[in-house]
């Protein structure tokens, strides 16, 4: 008769027999690899993340800590350097009184020929600027629609107008930020980010996969997000009506996101106003949260990066540009105390460099959203900031 178990012993087997049923019962092996969306052993990976490209008071040459962090994150964006030409074409303009709101072609990568938006004071110029980088919030048909009003006269455009209409009045107290400053005097540029918009069709479902193939393509999701946003400000400061001294990126949620990314990658950027994206990496891996859920965290989410900085630790590369961060107490997708957290961080930054009347973070009782109080507010810190700057005529 064949043996149960070749190869094992009689002795090794008479004894795996003998064990006591609740010996058995308590297996020396890992039954359970996953919980919450993480595996088990996440606080042994967890405490391998040390981030040694942070600022700390050992740092005496700011310069050099920025630069190298800064060449850091392009290295993990997967991205290749691109000097491809704009070659922009205005293809539709309207008038609307103190500004004209024009489309405007351009080659926003070597891969990619997009359709953006654009306001445009009237007057002689040269203006100070804003690129407007819109939010996630799982609505993919408009993009740059979220943050500056569209038009047109086809069905398509109707329907595009009324969803961005329903967008603005979900978060923006009903009016678009874009417009709201170009009555102000500013240029505006808002470009759709790849799914979005011009640049779909993507759904829910369909972005890790997306994302996946991104990687199979040798890039990455978050990383073309990071080179196109960077891409996107080096043209909004070339264009002749822009004071390029005076060029702010803005923001709202992942558009948040974007904005202190962008600040902290290009220097085509001279201030960041960001409202309702920061938190430290510890705060946001809790159950529940967003980023624990891929989806949409695929485009904050750079292979590596947390190996080296964290969230804050990125945005602090932007110092010591004037920047304004905003939280809402009561945003579930932002724990308040790991916001606190960050923001403390980032305040040491600016302060090491000498900097700290250009740092700004205000904690504000309401939720995920960025009403006109606080969009005022933003606004006119920012012409604070660029207050000393006369525009060259």
């Amino acid at each position: 008769m064949p043996r149960p178990f070749p190869g094992l012993s009689a002795a090794l087997l008479a004894a795996a027999i003998a064990l006591p049923a609740a010996a058995q019962d308590q297996p020396d092996y890992q039954r359970t690899g996953v919980a919450d969306n993480m595996p088990v052993f996440q606080q042994a990976l967890k405490a391998r993340l040390t981030f040694p490209m942070a600022w700390s008071p050992q740092v005496k040459d700011l310069p050099a800590w920025r630069s190298a962090g800064r060449d850091k994150l392009w290295e993990l964006t997967l991205q290749a350097p691109d000097n491809t030409p704009f070659q922009p074409q205005v293809i539709a303009e309207t008038d609307r009184g103190s500004y004209v709101a024009r489309q405007v072609v351009f080659n926003l990568s070597a891969e990619s020929r997009v359709r953006a938006l654009m306001l445009v004071p009237k007057g002689a110029g040269p203006f100070p600027a804003a690129l407007i980088l819109h939010d996630h919030g799982g609505k993919f048909d408009i993009g740059k629609e979220k943050a500056i009003q569209p038009w047109g006269d086809t069905p398509q455009d109707a329907a595009r107008l009324a969803s961005s209409q329903a967008w603005a009045d979900k978060h923006f107290s009903g009016r678009y930020p874009g417009d709201a400053l170009a009555r102000r005097g500013y240029a505006v540029l808002a470009v759709d980010a790849l799914g979005w918009g011009d640049r779909g069709p993507l759904t829910g479902d369909a972005q890790q996969a997306l994302a996946a193939n991104a990687f199979n393509l040798g890039s990455s999701l978050a990383g073309i997000m990071a080179a196109e946003d960077a891409r996107a400000a080096a043209f909004l400061a070339a264009q002749p009506q822009v004071d390029k001294r005076r060029v702010a990126a803005i923001g709202f949620s992942m558009g948040a996101f974007r904005a202190w990314q962008v600040a902290a990658l290009s220097d085509a950027v001279t201030a960041v106003v960001a409202a309702n994206w920061m938190a430290t990496t510890e705060g946001l891996m809790v159950p529940g949260n967003n980023q624990l859920r891929g989806s949409s965290a695929w485009n904050m989410l750079h292979p590596g990066l947390l190996r080296y900085m964290d969230f804050p630790d990125v945005a602090s590369l932007a110092a010591p540009k004037p920047a304004l961060f905003f939280a809402g107490e009561a945003d579930r997708l932002f724990p308040a105390a790991s916001v606190r957290t960050a923001f403390g961080k980032m305040e040491k930054v600016w302060r090491a460099w000498g900097a700290q009347d250009r740092f700004e973070a205000r904690m504000l009782p309401g939720g995920h959203v960025f009403p006109q109080q606080e969009q005022d507010a933003a606004f006119d810190w920012l012409e604070r900031q660029f207050g000393g700057l006369r525009a060259a005529r």
